[in-house]
């Protein structure tokens, strides 16, 4: 170590806590700030695209019936569809700075409420697949890296051939084989609030993560590999420090960096995913509310539920790196690890 690095290294020592946690704060501040900017970059998007799609929720409106003008204009007093587009966007964004994301065109109710009453199911199936990616996807690959051997190369080649699967197929799949062949599982629905739900959901959560677990297993199997060929772990093999001690204290705490990036986007990618699988097993969520309002034209709808996918998206990718600072403490806040 250079006596430039010695120096600074001993001064953070002697600055103690409050400047590790004053810049913890001032990170976590800049995080914010960055958040709320990409927040409202994507409000803006997200408003303006519906007005260059064709179509406009006049037409679904009038089903294609001759109306007088008057009745359009009363129609667009109504929806506020005949102000300006900034003003419509002021609008729109005040409202959702206090929870309200307007009414629906189609169904003339509350957008809030539309999405609160399918919220659970799509949450449901996102936290089941996250536990599916995260405890197998992990689990497989963590064997494959500290085991190698015939058989976790067998575990792995299937898996890359899983990776290659579009989710759309694999609920096909999954449906034929054990809803209507074995008929362990429904086939549609959300079932009944309570267990019935998770007994509904699991298989379509196992659709939904089936491409990403095998994604996780292979980069978690190529990052344990990675650490276990490092030149500080094979030192300390050499020196006789037990192997499980080593695997847990460098192997895996190193490699638990790229691995935690990766798996949180992926866990991300399932918001994505959902609508569709939503959508396969008639789930009732909020993915296939999106489908059916896009079909409809029910821009505000449509409007609230790309956002909310859209801050989900944002808020998780600023978790992974506060969470960077408390997996590695050598890592500077704010800063990229050499």
């Amino acid at each position: 170590m250079t006596d430039t690095s010695t120096t600074r290294t001993l001064a953070i020592r002697r600055a103690g806590p409050g400047r590790a946690w004053a810049s913890g704060a001032l990170f976590a501040a800049r995080r914010l700030l960055g958040l709320a900017g990409t927040m409202l970059l994507a409000s803006f998007v997200v408003f303006g695209a519906l007005y260059i799609a064709p179509g406009s929720p006049i037409s679904f409106l009038t089903q294609g019936r001759s109306v007088t003008p008057e009745a359009i204009a009363q129609l667009e007093r109504q929806y506020h569809l005949d102000e300006p587009f900034l003003v419509q966007y002021a609008r729109w964004l005040g409202g959702v700075l206090t929870g309200d994301f307007g009414r629906s065109i189609i169904f003339n109710d509350p957008v809030s409420n539309l999405i609160g009453q399918r919220t659970s199911s799509t949450v449901l199936l996102l936290i089941v697949a996250t536990v599916f990616v995260l405890l197998i996807g992990l689990t497989v690959g963590l064997f494959a890296g500290l085991k190698p051997g015939f058989l976790s190369e067998s575990v792995l080649t299937v898996a890359t051939a899983v990776m290659a699967v579009p989710g759309f197929v694999a609920a096909v799949v999954l449906m034929l084989v054990f809803s209507v062949q074995l008929g362990w599982f429904p086939t549609f629905g959300a079932g009944d609030p309570g267990l019935d739900a998770l007994y509904h959901t699991l298989l379509p959560a196992a659709a939904l993560s089936l491409a990403s677990i095998a994604f996780v297993a292979r980069l978690t199997q190529s990052a344990i590999r990675a650490e276990l060929r490092a030149d500080h772990v094979q030192t300390a093999l050499s020196r006789g420090l037990a192997y499980r001690f080593v695997v847990r204290r460098h192997v895996v705490r190193n490699a638990a960096m790229p691995v935690l990036t990766v798996a949180g986007l992926t866990v991300a990618g399932l918001i994505a995913g959902s609508v569709v699988i939503e959508q396969i097993f008639q789930l009732g969520g909020v993915g296939q509310l999106l489908v059916s309002s896009v079909q409809k034209k029910d821009f505000p709808v449509v409007q609230a539920i790309c956002l909310l996918y859209v801050a989900a998206f944002i808020v998780l990718n600023t978790l992974i790196d506060l969470a960077y600072s408390l997996l590695d403490p050598r890592v500077t806040l704010g800063k990229k690890a050499s």
